[in-house]
């Protein structure tokens, strides 16, 4: 007799399962929740559910969820490498560079279990020759740049709770570091939640090796796992197994379940969608910067462009997810040392296939030149005023555009390609947005401000979302399709 499969949320009831989907939401879009991080109270509120979530996060998605008393971490699994995490290392909305991503590994890498508190003069005596045995790197305290990345990096680890100051400031010791100095506070549990690689870091020859299961290892964990990281999921980007498991009815019966998110099946894909707008770090349309309303207002150029009956758009082969995933890792293996690396313990992705091209044919799309992309920016510039678009972009139209293209190919609805940009399949979701429209200001300026239609906001577990009409649940029509209203 076939046991029944366990249920998302099997031990909570009716009345709780808001509180409870509101916790996995929370974990799923918070790096690290501690008691003021990213709110005093929501720490307590996530731990009520920590023995089902940690079930369901073991389950559903092979995840394993670390929880404290004093802190909550989820450590993921990836199945394939995505350069859009990067949000999560930034500082004040700054993203980090690879000079801070070096600095913040070598000062977690020294601090020391048997001190529970470190100056700031004794951390960078330790940390300065440690950085500058690294060619390329290196650290000196004369180098205003590199006093910049120090601040920054002590700055994540005290907004996460790693460190706590004590005394001193460090603005004072970046202003005179002869003579300013601070107290810091160690967490060393905080710290090593922060770091939690696959694999240990000094057996891998490649950056492959950071994926932990074999594509073909439990198609339905992976499924689940793409949903929720990933805006959309398209059929013709996993391999045979992956779709089948994403045609499942089972599947959206446990996510919904799991995090109250609504499940949209269409012909080309997958896709959760988030009627509050919150499962997010990139939302899209909305009251968002000037490059998420740019991006609007371009992506609607973009649908009416494909909508002209008297235009017909190139189709292109859009690439494989395994051609972008060899082409990241080649960059990514370009920066690792060749020193270092356990021989007797190395990992080579000779010895598995991470990404493999299963597609039986390559899906096409419709190509946009860049050039007329650039055409439809400056029609903006001249529709809205330059000013509109802020002090950073007014003067700036072609930045502005790469800003854009950047932004709406991290949300999975556009794809650059030499010469222009593919549009998928999601992108015409979008096609009756009001996103952007210009109002006057009290001094009279235009501005724009975003007024989207009643939607939907796609989730992607915090690293990027997007948002437009809700479609179908159930019957599976295509992205491209006009839906009734």
């Amino acid at each position: 007799m076939t046991t029944p499969r366990a249920r998302a949320a099997a031990g909570v009831s009716v009345a709780d399962l808001g509180s409870y989907q509101q916790a996995v939401r929370r974990v799923l879009t918070c790096d690290l929740i501690t008691k003021d991080r990213p709110r005093p109270g929501v720490l307590d509120q996530v731990l009520r559910w920590a023995d089902e979530m940690t079930r369901d996060f073991r389950e559903l998605l092979g995840y394993t969820l670390i929880a404290t008393t004093h802190h909550v971490r989820l450590v993921r699994h990836l199945d394939v490498l995505d350069e859009t995490q990067r949000s999560i290392f930034s500082r004040k909305g700054k993203p980090f560079d690879r000079r801070r991503l070096a600095y913040l590994c070598l000062v977690l890498g020294s601090f020391q279990r048997s001190r529970i508190e470190i100056s700031l003069a004794d951390l960078v005596r330790i940390f300065t020759p440690l950085a500058n045995s690294i060619d390329g790197l290196g650290f000196d305290p004369a180098i205003g740049s590199h006093k910049a990345a120090v601040v920054d990096v002590l700055g994540w680890l005290v907004d996460r709770g790693a460190l706590r100051l004590s005394d001193g400031s460090l603005e004072w010791w970046a202003r005179d570091t002869e003579r300013g100095d601070a107290l810091y506070d160690i967490d060393h549990d905080i710290c090593a939640v922060l770091f939690k690689p696959a694999r240990p870091v000094q057996h891998l020859t490649s950056a492959a090796g950071l994926v932990h299961e074999p594509p073909h290892a439990n198609p339905a964990r992976r499924a689940r796992r793409l949903l929720v990281e990933f805006p959309v999921v398209y059929y013709a980007d996993v391999e045979p197994e992956v779709a089948d498991a994403l045609h499942a009815p089972g599947l959206a019966e446990d996510l919904v379940r799991f995090t109250g998110l609504v499940l949209e099946r269409r012909a080309e894909g997958v896709m959760l969608a988030d009627p509050g707008g919150v499962f997010t770090d990139r939302p899209f349309p909305g009251r968002g910067n000037a490059v998420s309303r740019a991006a609007g207002l371009l992506l609607a150029k973009v649908a009416d462009l494909l909508e002209d009956p008297e235009h017909v758009p190139e189709r292109l082969p859009v690439p494989a997810l395994a051609h972008d995933q060899a082409g990241l890792v080649a960059r990514m293996d370009a920066g690792l040392p060749r020193d270092g690396i356990v021989a007797e313990l190395a990992w080579s992705p000779s010895e598995a296939e991470p990404f493999p091209n299963d597609r039986s044919a390559p899906a096409e799309a419709p190509f946009v030149e860049r050039s007329r992309l650039e055409t439809m920016t400056t029609e903006l510039y001249d529709e809205f005023g330059a000013a509109s678009f802020t002090s950073v972009w007014q003067q700036d139209p072609r930045g502005l555009l790469d800003a854009v293209v950047g932004f709406l190919a991290d949300l999975t609805l556009l794809r650059p390609v030499p010469g222009g940009v593919l549009v998928l399949p999601a992108a015409l979701r979008y096609r009756n947005i009001r996103a952007a429209l210009p109002t006057r200001t009290s001094g009279g300026q235009l501005s724009l401000v975003a007024l989207p239609e009643p939607a939907a906001q796609q989730g992607s577990s915090g690293q990027q979302g997007s948002s437009g009409q809700q479609g179908s649940s159930g019957q599976e029509v295509s992205f491209t399709q006009e839906e009734e209203r």
